[in-house]
């Protein structure tokens, strides 16, 4: 099992959850009852993806204490706005069969729409009234981090972003650790392709590790929260076992230097889709 992180006061969740992004509605279920069956606690979803249910569903199937799993989600886009964010939080809690979220997100600043300040403040009166724990974002660059610190009441717990070893942030990283805002990290593996890297795949075997287990350690050593999705069980469990694992420091500085601005994801300056269909 890896540690959790302190993300706000009273706040902690485990540094590595599983991130649902891209699961069948109809699959995921069985595949997040799966990962909490071999120790997961901790899942990421969104509205956007359209499979809340089924991992309301699967929370319930498992029977675990509700306090024992930290469950998040994410607004949509075509959702921000005060009184619009208001009753997507209500819906998304009720797709989920829950009371309370751990954390939800802003999913992407959509800057275009000029909603997501207004949108801030719903946020902070969810979490002022107990209906989330936490409450953060996603996707958003240094700007508009900025203008939220000077804006907010309440400060994001976490910005949850594209990051791996060939798109590494470091401006951003830098920024989020000025602030007091937690990194959390998806597409964390780069969707597979910086496991293919020749510098992995020697690091791999100088740990008699997986390429996969190695990239996880490297952010788990950063200290950000990390997403990983799979649906298959054998590389669940491949992925919750890095926390004997140890990267030393050489390794972790070959690591940092695969850097190359390899984004793979919407740029958030302009991804503007309202994620309802």
């Amino acid at each position: 099992m890896t540690a959790s992180a302190l993300i706000a006061p009273g706040v902690e969740v485990p540094q590595l959850g599983l991130g649902v992004f891209q699961i069948d509605p109809d699959q995921v279920q069985p595949v997040v009852e799966t990962a909490l069956e071999v120790g997961y606690r901790h899942v990421d979803t969104a509205a956007a993806y359209n499979n809340e249910a089924g991992v309301g569903a699967a929370l319930r199937a498992a029977g675990l204490p509700r306090e024992e799993v930290f469950v998040t989600s994410k607004l949509r886009n075509g959702e921000q706005g005060y009184d619009a964010a208001l009753r997507a939080a209500a819906d998304t809690l009720d797709r989920l069969g829950l009371e309370q979220l751990d954390l939800y997100l802003i999913h992407w600043p959509n800057p275009a729409a000029g909603l997501w300040q207004e949108t801030w403040r719903a946020f902070e009166r969810l979490h002022a009234e107990g209906v989330v724990r936490a409450v953060g974002v996603s996707n958003f660059l240094p700007e508009h981090l900025r203008e939220l610190a000077a804006l907010a009441q309440v400060m994001p717990a976490v910005n949850q972003i594209e990051l791996h070893p060939s798109h590494a942030r470091a401006d951003l990283v830098a920024l989020q650790r000025e602030l007091g805002v937690a990194v959390e990290s998806y597409s964390p593996l780069g969707q597979g392709g910086d496991l293919e890297d020749p510098v992995i795949a020697a690091i791999a075997a100088e740990l008699g590790a997986t390429p996969a287990q190695v990239v996880l350690r490297w952010h788990i050593q950063h200290g950000y929260v990390v997403i990983p999705k799979t649906t298959s069980r054998d590389r669940l469990v491949e992925n919750l076992d890095v926390g004997g694992l140890s990267l030393a420091p050489q390794q972790m500085a070959r690591i940092d230097a695969l850097e190359r601005g390899h984004r793979i994801g919407n740029d958030p300056a302009t991804f503007a889709i309202s994620q309802i269909r």
